[in-house]
C-alpha cells in the first residue's frame, strides 16, 4: 500500500466520523452559564425526539412524553359538502368540539343522540378532528377528512362496554364523570339500573296503589355511592292504554290537608332505565329511577305519582323515611 492510498483511507475515515461527531457536538454546552443538568435534558430531548427537532418542539423543563398506551385511538370519519354524515351515539350528546372551521355539526331535529356533520366548504385538504362526550360518560374522538363520496354516511357508535377489541380501545380508557352525578361513574349508574331491572326482585310488598284497573307499585329501593334507585312497576289490567303524562317524586308535609306548590319539594330523577310513555292494555312496564341520596324528616313523606295524559286514572303512593333508610346495598351486578 503506497502513501497516497493511506492518505485517502484516512480521509474517508474522517469523513464517516464527521456526522457522528457533529451530532454529539450539538448537545454539548458552550455557555458556561448553563448547568450540566440542562445539558442532560438537551441530550435526552435529542434521544427522544431525534436530531431534527427545534426549540419550538421542546417543553419547558424535564417533561415525560405521553406514550401510545395512554392514547384513545380516534375513529376515521369522512365528510362531504353535498352530503350529510349522521353519527348515532348510545346516549344523549352533552359536548361537541370541532377541530376547525371546515366542519359544521349539530344535533338532528328531535334526536338528542344523533349528530349530523358535514363540510363547511366545497373541499379541504388538511385533516381535522371531532370530539363528542355523551350523557353516560363516554368519550368519542374522530379524525375527519374530506371526501367527495364518503364511504359511510350513517354510523352507529357504541359505549366502550360493548366496543370490544374491534375498535382497538385501550383497557385504560377513561370515561367522563358528569357533575350532576357527583362522584359516581355514569357508566356504573347505567349498569346498576340495568342490573336492578334484569333481576326484577320485589323487596318491598307494602307500597303501592290500585284503581280503575291500573296498579302502580314500588318493588325495591337500592343505594350506592350517594344515589338512590327506585324500582317501580305500572300494570294495566284494563283494555284501554294508559298514556303517561308524567311521573313525579315530591316530598310533602304529612299534616297538610290541601297542599300548595310552596309546601312541596320536587325531586328530579337523574337517570331512568326503561322510561316509557304508554302502557298498553293487559300489559305492564317497569322503570328504574336514579335520584340523589336524601332522607325525610318525621313530619314529611315522599309521594311518587304517575299521571295519565288526558285521563283520570292517576296513581300515587307514599314512601316513609323508614323505607328509604332500609334501602338495599348494591353488592352484585347482573347485566348479561
Amino acid at each position: 500500500m503506497n502513501f497516497k492510498t493511506i492518505i485517502l483511507s484516512f480521509a474517508a475515515v474522517i469523513g464517516m466520523a464527521s456526522p457522528a461527531f457533529a451530532k454529539n457536538k450539538a448537545v454539548k454546552n458552550t455557555d458556561n452559564n448553563v448547568s450540566s443538568d440542562t445539558e442532560q435534558v438537551a441530550e435526552h430531548d435529542i434521544n427522544v425526539y431525534g436530531p431534527g427537532y427545534t426549540d419550538g418542539d421542546r417543553f419547558e423543563g424535564l417533561t415525560r412524553k405521553v406514550g401510545f398506551d395512554r392514547m384513545i385511538p380516534p375513529h376515521a370519519l369522512e365528510v362531504a359538502f353535498n352530503k350529510t354524515t349522521h353519527v348515532i351515539f348510545p346516549s344523549e350528546i352533552v359536548y361537541v368540539d370541532l377541530g376547525d372551521e371546515n366542519l359544521v355539526a349539530g344535533l338532528a331535529d328531535g334526536a338528542k343522540n344523533v349528530l349530523r356533520v358535514k363540510s363547511a366548504v366545497k373541499s379541504f385538504k388538511s385533516e381535522t378532528n371531532l370530539t363528542v362526550i355523551t350523557d353516560d360518560g363516554c368519550f368519542f374522538t374522530f379524525n375527519v377528512k374530506f371526501a367527495k363520496e364518503p364511504l359511510l354516511l350513517n354510523i352507529e357508535m357504541t359505549d366502550f362496554i360493548h366496543d370490544g377489541e374491534a375498535v382497538n380501545r385501550p383497557n385504560n380508557a377513561q370515561e367522563i364523570y358528569l357533575e350532576r352525578l357527583g362522584q359516581e361513574s355514569p357508566m356504573l349508574v347505567k349498569l346498576i339500573m340495568k342490573s336492578i331491572y334484569k333481576q326484577n326482585k320485589r323487596e318491598i310488598k307494602h307500597i303501592g296503589s290500585k284503581r280503575f284497573g291500573v296498579q302502580f307499585i314500588l318493588k325495591s329501593i337500592y343505594t350506592n355511592n350517594g344515589l338512590l334507585y327506585f324500582h317501580t312497576e305500572l300494570k294495566n289490567t284494563s283494555n284501554i292504554a294508559f298514556d303517561i303524562d308524567y311521573i313525579s317524586f315530591k316530598i310533602v308535609d304529612k299534616k297538610v290537608v290541601k297542599r300548595t306548590a310552596m309546601q312541596e319539594q320536587v325531586l328530579e330523577p337523574l337517570r331512568a332505565q326503561n322510561y316509557v310513555t304508554v302502557v298498553n292494555g293487559k300489559k305492564l312496564e317497569r322503570t328504574v329511577f336514579a335520584l340523589e341520596k336524601f332522607t325525610i324528616p318525621d313530619d314529611k313523606q315522599l309521594v311518587i305519582e304517575v299521571a295519565e295524559k288526558e285521563g283520570g286514572r292517576n296513581q300515587s303512593f307514599v314512601v316513609e323515611n323508614g323505607d328509604i333508610v332500609r334501602a338495599n346495598v348494591i353488592d352484585e351486578l347482573s347485566i348479561q
